[in-house]
This record gives structure tokens, C-alpha cells and sequence, in this order.
């Protein structure tokens, strides 16, 4: 089958651009001029580069032509503030929008949206598991990365009411061996190098970036029309997780928690620190609002309907260090 990746040099895309190669598919994927072909180098011979962008209808057209599939996991990851407020839904919706409305002209027969677990919104008390039917509120505590998805998937309805086969996976916390300084391996890499100096107070849902790629195969081929599925892991605290990683990796964990007050000093600071010298701050006032929140997320639907299985997350972490050692 001919496969058509947006977003298959990133992170999460290029595990799925690797599985797909691997089971034989005819893999097409978008590629701008600045993207890095790092992650696929062991198959970049078996992949045909498309050039552009999600804003290129000629080349979202090219890569779509013939196509069984096609795979939307192009998105930008920011929690910035106002500097990455213009990309977030410039890329994440206008970009998601100007790709459906490729495939509905291209009559793509099955079209896979990766969201994210943040546009079902974030519980308000430990008890407070979120599932596919969880609808969107303003609790206050979302980011514009959130926002941004919630709105991406309000995209996709729209598609799916014009006659696209369409469905959505929302994947919680994606963990898993990835590019230096990226993504969850910069946590990663924290903890190694002892730079983590506390636990965060809340909680989060964690996957492996392997099991989320199966649930997205098997969203292609089982998922149900205009639906969603929660690829998470398992609910953690901070504690639990970075923990779990610093057993795996050979070294001493943080020894202090911090309080939510304190935690928006710390990066208030680190914000107006990155502003100045011109980096990415470690945490900024939003992640710190996200990592002191309690967050509950509930796969049974994904476990039922599509065979959904997530590995234990001291495996994942295993794999991890593995990956670094």
C-alpha cells in the first residue's frame, strides 16, 4: 500500500515512517527543506521524499496520489508563551486543515490524525480520568499547544462531515530513543547528567513511542469513523516516572520535591533567562502550570477497539538507556 507521512522526520514520525517501511508499504513522506533525516537514516533508501510543506498543495497532492493511507503526524510542540503562539496554530490548524482538504480532494480512502491526549483537556482531581468522550473546557491550566489540537480536531469533524474517512489517535506522554535535545530525551538527558534538581508535583499519563505507532497502525485498519483513541500508557507521578528512569539509567534520582508556588518562580526566571541569551528555557511558565496539574487518562476504549497494549513503562525506560549507553 502507498503510505503518505506528514511529519515523518520528527520524533514519533519516524518510528512510524520505520514501521511502515518495515512491513513493506510504499512510504511517501513530506519533507521541508530544513527538516533533519537523522532518524531515518537506516531507511532512507526505502522512502520517496516529497519536498514541502503542509501549505504546499501541489506537494500534499503528489504524496497522496495512489495513496491507501495517509498519516498526519506533523505538528509543532511549543510552550513558549506568546513566541511560539503564531506557530502552534498556524501549523497545528491552518496546516491541519490545508491537509484534509487535500486528501478529501484527492479521495484518500483513510486518513489518520495523531492528536494528543492534551485536547481532551486536563482533569481537575485524581479521580478525574479522562476518556474519548471528555469535551473540551477552560479550566485554566491548558496551553496554546492545547488549544491548538483541541482546534485541529474540530478540523477533522469538519473533514469527516465532507466525507473523509478519518481517525484520531491522542497519544498521552510519548517516551521512548529519540534525537539529543528533543522531546522527551531532553528529560531524559537531565536526569542523566543530574541536572534535574527536583521532582514536579503532579502527575502525567506515559507511552512507548513503539506501542503508540501500533495504535496508530491499528487505527488505519480497525479505528471506527470520526472517532478518537487514547493511546496512553499508564498514569505516574513526576516522582514515579523520573524515578523509573534514573533506576534504568545507572543513577542517583532527585532528592527534593518542589512546591507548585515555587516551581512558576523557578521558571519564570528560566523564561526570562532564554529570553534574554536567546535559548529554550528547560521550563517555562506554562509547562510549569502542566507539570504540577494531575493528570488521569483512560485507554480502555483503544485496549477494546483496536488491541491496544502498552508495554510497561520500566521496559520503555530500559529501552532508553539502552539507546544512550
Amino acid at each position: 500500500m502507498i503510505c503518505f507521512v506528514t511529519g515523518g522526520t520528527g520524533f514519533l514520525g519516524s518510528h512510524l515512517v520505520r514501521r511502515l517501511a518495515g512491513e513493506g508499504h510504499d512510504v511517501r513522506v513530506l519533507k521541508r527543506s530544513t527538516s533533519r533525516t537523522d532518524l531515518l537514516s537506516d531507511v532512507t533508501d526505502s522512502v520517496a521524499w516529497i519536498p514541502g510543506d503542509l501549505f504546499d498543495p501541489v506537494a500534499l497532492r503528489t504524496g497522496m496520489d495512489g495513496a491507501g493511507a495517509v498519516f498526519h503526524a506533523a505538528a509543532f510542540v511549543g510552550f513558549n508563551g506568546k513566541r511560539s503562539h503564531n506557530a502552534l496554530y498556524r501549523i497545528n490548524v491552518d496546516g491541519t486543515r490545508h491537509t484534509l482538504n487535500a486528501a478529501l480532494e484527492m479521495d484518500v480512502p483513510r486518513f489518520v490524525h495523531v492528536s494528543s491526549i492534551s485536547a481532551l483537556g486536563r482533569s481537575l482531581t485524581p479521580g478525574d480520568c479522562k476518556d474519548e468522550n471528555a469535551s473540551w473546557s477552560d479550566t485554566g491550566i491548558f496551553t496554546g499547544y492545547a488549544h491548538s489540537k483541541y482546534l485541529a480536531e474540530l478540523e477533522v469533524h469538519r473533514a469527516v462531515a465532507e466525507g473523509l474517512q478519518a481517525v484520531m489517535v491522542n497519544p498521552s506522554l510519548i517516551m521512548g530513543p529519540g534525537r539529543s535535545g528533543e522531546n522527551t530525551t531532553q528529560l531524559v538527558e537531565q536526569v542523566r547528567a543530574g541536572k534535574l534538581p527536583f521532582y514536579p508535583p503532579g502527575s502525567t499519563n506515559v507511552v512507548d513511542v513503539d506501542d503508540v505507532v501500533s495504535g496508530i497502525m491499528a487505527a488505519r485498519s480497525r479505528g471506527a469513523v470520526g472517532e478518537r483513541y487514547i493511546l496512553g500508557g499508564h498514569n505516574l507521578t513526576w516522582k514515579n516516572l523520573i524515578d523509573t528512569l534514573a533506576d534504568a539509567l545507572g543513577v542517583d534520582p532527585p532528592g527534593l520535591s518542589i512546591s507548585p508556588r515555587l516551581l512558576m518562580a523557578v521558571a519564570t526566571v528560566s523564561e526570562a533567562i532564554g529570553w534574554l541569551l536567546r535559548y529554550q528555557p528547560l521550563i517555562t511558565r506554562e509547562s510549569a502550570r502542566i507539570s504540577t496539574s494531575t493528570s488521569c487518562f483512560d485507554n480502555t476504549r483503544a485496549k477494546a477497539e483496536l488491541g491496544f497494549s502498552p508495554r510497561p513503562f520500566e521496559e520503555t525506560a530500559g529501552r532508553i538507556a539502552n539507546a544512550l549507553s
